[in-house]
């Protein structure tokens, strides 16, 4: 049984510590965090550390790591960590839900979090560092790039190349044959039909509220 810290103490870190738990041989034993940013000692039974001190408490000749941070600065944040710890000379697991349906013919990178009901197709490829939320789908020979977020339900059709750091919103569609660029941002419920620009945060039309309740609807 490899022993794991997770790499974070947020919502992302505790969902992670219960699929490794649950789904895996790991034994999840701390939670890591910079000390600049520690409030507690323990959580969900399990101690607090310094990521600073984390080489001498879970040293990685007997730990592996996963890092547990989501999307914040466009993924850079969760990628600057995931560097700190291959740096550090942990080995980065990697989680795929049983739930899941992976069928590409090579398996995802390190550090990389693909939760039930996330589909990903023959010929696709998933790189280092990446997160498909559930019931995210990644079509035939499609290539998601390392350091990229996939939010729930989001759909990226076949022949997409995502390139690195880029957030593809909940609900969004990727259509067949485009590129995102690199730090794309997709929102919520987005349906993309062309390359995107570098930095580029594209969004849908939002839902407007009507003069009227629901009392004056029939359903």
């Amino acid at each position: 049984m490899a022993r794991l810290v997770i790499v974070g103490a947020g919502e992302m870190a505790r969902l992670a510590c219960v699929y490794f738990r649950r789904d895996t041989s790991h034994e999840v034993v701390a939670y890591a965090v910079d000390a600049a940013f520690r409030r507690v000692d323990s959580l969900d039974g399990l101690p607090v550390v310094d990521t600073e001190e984390l080489p001498r408490a879970f040293p990685p000749s007997a730990c592996s790591a996963f890092v547990a941070i989501g999307y914040s600065g466009v993924n850079r944040n969760r990628a600057r960590k995931y560097a700190e710890m291959k740096a550090a000379g942990y080995e980065l697991a990697s989680y795929v839900s049983p739930r899941a349906s992976y069928l590409a013919d090579a398996p995802p990178g390190d550090n990389c979090f693909i939760l039930e009901q996330a589909v990903v197709q023959p010929f696709a490829a998933i790189g280092n560092d990446v997160v498909l939320w559930s019931g995210a789908r990644v079509c035939h020979d499609s290539i998601v790039q390392d350091h990229c977020f996939v939010a729930a339900g989001a759909v990226i059709l076949g022949r997409v190349h995502v390139a690195p750091y880029c957030f593809v919103g909940a609900g969004a569609t990727i259509r067949n044959d485009v590129e995102l660029a690199t730090s794309t941002v997709v929102g919520a419920g987005a349906v993309i039909m062309e390359d995107t620009q570098e930095r580029g945060v594209y969004v849908p039309p939002r839902a407007v509220r009507l003069d009227r309740t629901s009392d004056d609807i029939d359903l």
